[in-house]
């Protein structure tokens, strides 16, 4: 069998087999060993908790505060109990695939902008985190008015793409975590790793920044960062507020402190 690290390196350098814009676009991996995972709804890695019940709260408090930002943007991430199967194309036949539901929602100055529920799986053994898909209600006026964005596995030409991998973070490495050719076709690439960043939430070490760009809108980048067991701490001017993990049944507010603590 071969170890994780190898699984997770192969496809960070596998060449591209799908034609999705110019040679640049073909820069990123679109092609994973898909064949090769034992798909589960739960688990996920240190940089990616598919917990159900686990909830992130961040906001862009400190730049509003400091007359930097025009409005107080906040963003909601929760691993939920519901599960969604998807159906896609694996080497000639269909395979089902059992994906973890995880709910974002965004809140601009009190004013619901976009509820999207995400559907993610890990791959075993690796660990990677691929992403199936998601359903996008977009808001004005509390009123859904768009569903830009939509795309699921298995349908319409669409893939899965990763959304983080475990054991193989690469400094420069480049892949797709959406694959659904001209609607959503967000990708990554790895810049930074082994970062100290302070939060209001705490202080977090070995934290790893990730790059994302699409071809769909060319010249439009989004910074994101991650740390080992927390996962999304910073996403462009939000950070991360608080965790709330559950417990018993319940969520209960996690502050966390300084691992020197």
């Amino acid at each position: 069998m071969r170890s994780e690290l190898l699984v997770a390196a192969t496809w960070c350098v596998a060449s591209s087999q799908v034609a999705l814009g110019n040679d640049n676009d073909r820069e990123f991996t679109d092609d994973f060993p898909i064949e090769d995972c034992n798909f589960v709804a739960r688990g996920g890695n240190p940089f990616f908790d598919l917990t159900p019940g686990r909830q992130l709260y961040l906001s862009n408090q400190q730049c509003v505060a400091e007359g930097e930002c025009d409005e107080l943007e906040e963003l909601w991430i929760t691993a939920l109990a519901e599960t969604r199967n998807v159906v896609i194309g694996d080497g000639g036949r269909k395979r089902e695939i059992t994906t973890r539901v995880v709910e974002e929602k965004e809140t601009a100055d009190g004013e619901l902008v976009e509820i999207s529920r995400n559907f993610f799986a890990t791959c075993r053994p690796s660990n990677d985190v691929y992403y199936f898909g998601e359903e996008v209600d977009i808001y004005e006026d509390g009123e859904i008015v768009s569903h830009e964005g939509e795309w699921l596995a298995g349908r319409d030409q669409a893939k899965p793409g990763i959304i983080m991998p475990d054991s193989g973070f690469l400094i420069g490495s480049r892949y797709y975590q959406e694959l659904a050719p001209g609607v959503a076709l967000d990708r990554a690439e790895h810049v930074e790793i082994d970062l100290k960043i302070q939060t209001p939430a705490g202080s977090f070490r070995d934290c790893i920044q990730v790059t994302e760009t699409t071809p769909l809108e060319p010249g439009d980048e989004s910074t994101k960062r991650y740390c080992p067991h927390i996962g999304l701490i910073a996403d462009d001017d939000l950070l991360l507020q608080a965790v709330y993990e559950p417990k018993e049944d319940a969520r209960k507010v996690v502050r966390l402190r300084d691992s020197k603590e």
